[in-house]
C-alpha cells in the first residue's frame, strides 16, 4: 500500500473510531489528517483535502481546540491560520478522558444529586426503591470519576517523575 492510501485509510478509520469516543466523523478526519500531517495546515488545505465546506472546516477545527488536541499556529507573514494536532497519542488520550469526563461524567452526577431529593414520604416502597437505585448509580459514577482522576493524576506524576530524573 502506498503512502498515499495508507493515510487516506488511516483518516477514514479514525473517522468511524472517533465516533466511538464523542465526536462526528468530520471532526475526527480534520484530527486525523492533522495528526499525519507533517507542516501546520490551513482550512483551506483540510477543506480541499477532505472535500468539506469552509463551515464545516472551522466549526470541528475550533471544537478540536476546545477539546485541546489541535491548537491554532500563526506563520509570520501569512493572514492564514495554520493548524497542528497533538502528536503525542497519550496526550491526545488523556486530554480526550479528561474532556469526555467534564462533558458526560460530571453533568450526570449533578442530575443524580438532585434525583435523590425526590419529594415524598420516604418510607413509601416506591420512593425507597427510587432513591437506592438513584444512589447506586450515583456510587458507581463517582468511583469512574475516581478511577478517571486517579488514571490522570497518575499520568501527570509519572511525566513530573520522569522530568525531574532527567534533571539530576
Amino acid at each position: 500500500m502506498k503512502l498515499t492510501e495508507a493515510k487516506q485509510q488511516f483518516i477514514l478509520n479514525w473517522g468511524v473510531l472517533g465516533t466511538q469516543w464523542g465526536i462526528n466523523r468530520t471532526m475526527a478526519q480534520i484530527h486525523a489528517l492533522l495528526l499525519v500531517s507533517i507542516e501546520p495546515m490551513s482550512a483551506d488545505e483540510i477543506m480541499a483535502e477532505l472535500k468539506i465546506s469552509r463551515g464545516n472546516t472551522n466549526m470541528n477545527v475550533r471544537e478540536l481546540m476546545d477539546w485541546g488536541i489541535v491548537e491554532k499556529i500563526l506563520k509570520p507573514g501569512e493572514r492564514k491560520e495554520f493548524f497542528i494536532a497533538e502528536k503525542d497519542i497519550w496526550v491526545v488520550a488523556m486530554r480526550i478522558i479528561k474532556e469526555r469526563k467534564r462533558r458526560e461524567v460530571e453533568p450526570v452526577l449533578v442530575v443524580l444529586e438532585q434525583l435523590k431529593e425526590v419529594e415524598g414520604d420516604k418510607n413509601d416502597k416506591d420512593i425507597k426503591q427510587f432513591i437506592s437505585m438513584i444512589s447506586d448509580i450515583q456510587k458507581f459514577s463517582n468511583q469512574a470519576s475516581k478511577g478517571i482522576d486517579g488514571m490522570v493524576k497518575m499520568d501527570e506524576h509519572w511525566f513530573t517523575g520522569t522530568l525531574l530524573k532527567l534533571f539530576k
